[in-house]
């Protein structure tokens, strides 16, 4: 997809961080959009700061661990403007890093629920609909460098993201052998600077942190501050689908380490460790 110009784009996790960094581009290629988020306030701030004459701007709060939430979502989107070309299945979130016997049940249903069930949730509301549209279509699903290495950090983050990449790679290998011009790719962005260390602020009933706890964030939280502006990320995204890339990477540089995981598998040896030291 080379013209983006009127077309519609539906992000989730839309009010914040990476979703707001790919609205605002969008909104820059005079692109509509329906932003989907959690958070009512942070909605009608990103509608405010991105409506204009050449923009339209639809919300709805969504909680993308719901199937009905998800597929009312994909209602609104198609009965206000028709088609949805850009679909950002982008909602994500993060819990403390702590070895992974140490989450709770809860912790992984939380996790999993918003980083894999909540993409998930967006292919199956919205593909069958793109296919059908008449316009061609475009997916992107955030995952992260963390997807295509594996170590000691975050581990409950790390295996969703693994899960998106594995999914992202099935899917486009089922839209390989439709004719319909539907396209998808993954995001794996390295540090950016968002909120997401603190996306419990979100999670209903969640659990008081430890000193370790504590600790572990701040380092997080120093990673975070110190990564690619948001605004920087979507315009990334924005030109990996005009190539069309599958693979969006924010941080090439990192592919080191993804080649020595790789490396570590032909040879038979132990598992690469991390790039992302928080202990």
């Amino acid at each position: 997809m080379e013209q983006f110009s009127t077309r519609v784009a539906l992000i989730t996790g839309g009010a914040s961080g990476i979703g707001l960094g790919i609205a605002r581009a969008c909104a820059r290629q005079g692109m509509n959009l329906v932003l989907a988020d959690v958070e009512a306030n942070a909605l009608e701030a990103a509608a405010q700061e991105l409506g204009s004459s050449q923009t339209q701007v639809v919300t709805k709060q969504t909680d993308v661990t719901d199937p009905a939430a998800v597929e009312a979502l994909a209602d609104l989107a198609y009965r206000t403007f028709g088609a949805v070309n850009v679909l950002c299945n982008n909602a994500g979130v993060i819990e403390n890093n702590k070895p992974a016997w140490e989450y709770s049940l809860d912790d992984w249903d939380w996790v999993l629920g918003v980083n894999v069930m909540g993409v998930v949730h967006g292919i199956k509301s919205f593909v069958p609909r793109m296919l059908t549209q008449g316009e061609p279509a475009h997916i992107v699903n955030t995952a992260s460098v963390g997807g295509l290495i594996a170590g000691i950090a975050t581990p409950i983050y790390v295996v969703s993201k693994h899960a998106v990449v594995a999914l992202s790679e099935c899917v486009y290998n089922s839209l390989a052998r439709v004719p319909e011009d539907v396209n998808i790719s993954v995001l794996c962005p390295g540090w950016v600077n968002t909120a997401i260390v603190d996306s419990d602020r979100n999670r209903d009933g969640a659990p008081e942190m430890s000193e370790s706890d504590q600790r572990s964030r701040s380092k997080f939280r120093a990673g975070v501050e110190s990564g690619m502006d948001p605004n920087e990320v979507g315009e990334i995204v924005l030109d990996g689908i005009r190539q069309p890339r599958f693979y969006i990477l924010t941080h090439p540089q990192l592919m080191s380490h993804v080649e020595e995981r790789f490396a570590a598998m032909k040879g038979f040896e132990k598992p690469a460790s991390t790039i992302l030291p928080l202990d």
